[in-house]
């Protein structure tokens, strides 16, 4: 299933049916008088987050979602139906922008979410509803009201409680093999990983999702690269994760690299608890993990932990490092195994 992250949907609610105008003529009966009935509501168009979605890709086929009119009223007293609300199903994690793109009308972030997007018309009066005392035969009726036209933008921010940070090459998509049941794309030039990844992880009975995106490079805030396009992703991320290259020739400048991008992109992303890592350690000696370890916690003014995605040194203290970032009300517990003896 391709990954799409962003979509253009036009939408329409329906239109109000017209009241009728109607007056009663049965035969035995002395008085008669008007009975036209309303016009049936429009169908409104509705999001909302479901689950078993992580992609807006149902929505490159299908870009366009009308809802039904309400039906017109009807002679003896009688309402028109009204017409179907329309619903679109989008990933948990969804926001709907406006036309701009700039201005955000609903943000779905929790399963279950719902939103109207274009309410449907309201049904128009016959003339049995203008009866008076001193207008005994009202021959008006309203027509119903008009459906409202928009066209909307969803942005799908996905869900995860750990975010994956680095150039490419960094290891990032190593790490997330060996740490989950996640199988992203593994080779050995820049730009394997071309869409996020999600993976759950675990370490000391605890559950936790970590997303892993597209390596960025310098300038990736003006478009170079793949661009800044997947840091949204990683928005809602409790805590970050940032790989260094162990082998690199620059370790402070690609440090600095990632967290200029991570400034310019805004948003309070730089501002987020970031656990910073030296990876593939495997690759070095002792002496030169010594000096490179002492060279990236001088540029990043803080403690580094060591590790190696390929020998899964030092993984499982990076986990519990992640772990201890993320609030409790976000993760969940690993379920017992079939073979443990069941316990109150």
């Amino acid at each position: 299933m391709k990954f799409l992250d962003l979509a253009k949907v036009y939408i329409r609610s329906g239109a109000g049916g017209a009241g009728c105008i109607s007056f009663r003529r049965e035969k035995y009966i002395e008085y008669g008088g008007p009975d036209g009935g309303n016009g049936g509501k429009g169908g409104s168009v509705i999001a909302e987050a479901v689950d078993g979605l992580n992609t807006l890709i149902d929505f490159r086929y299908q870009q366009h979602f009308f809802a039904e009119n309400g039906r017109p009223g009807a002679g003896r007293q009688r309402t028109g139906r009204d017409g179907e609300d329309i619903l679109l199903r989008v990933p948990v994690g969804t926001e709907i922008l406006d036309e701009d793109q700039e201005t955000l009308l609903a943000d779905l972030s929790t399963l279950g979410d719902r939103v109207e997007l274009a309410r449907g018309g309201n049904g128009g009066f016959g003339n049995l509803h203008f009866k008076t005392s001193t207008n005994q035969a009202p021959r008006r009726a309203n027509p119903g009201q008009e459906g409202v036209d928009r066209t909307l933008w969803l942005r799908l921010k996905l869900i995860a409680d750990a975010g994956l940070l680095g150039l490419p090459n960094a290891g990032k998509s190593t790490f997330l093999a060996a740490t989950s049941n996640a199988r992203p794309k593994i080779a050995d030039y820049p730009f394997t990983t071309l869409h996020p990844n999600l993976g759950v992880v675990g370490v000391d009975g605890a559950e936790f999702v970590i997303a892993d995106i597209p390596g960025l490079i310098e300038g990736a805030h003006e478009g170079r690269g793949i661009g800044d396009r997947f840091l949204g992703h990683v928005e809602r991320c409790a805590v970050l994760l940032h790989l260094i290259d162990g082998t690199s020739e620059d370790i402070a400048g690609d440090y600095r690299t990632i967290i200029s991008e991570l400034e310019a992109y805004g948003g309070h992303l730089a501002d987020k608890p970031r656990v910073t890592v030296l990876n593939k350690i495997d690759a070095l000696s002792e002496e030169e993990r010594v000096a490179v370890r002492a060279e990236l916690e001088k540029a990043a003014d803080g403690p580094v932990l060591e590790m190696s995605g390929v020998s899964r040194e030092g993984v499982t203290e990076v986990l519990r490092s992640l772990r201890a970032r993320i609030s409790d009300n976000r993760i969940r517990q690993k379920p017992a195994k079939e073979d443990e003896p069941w316990r109150p």
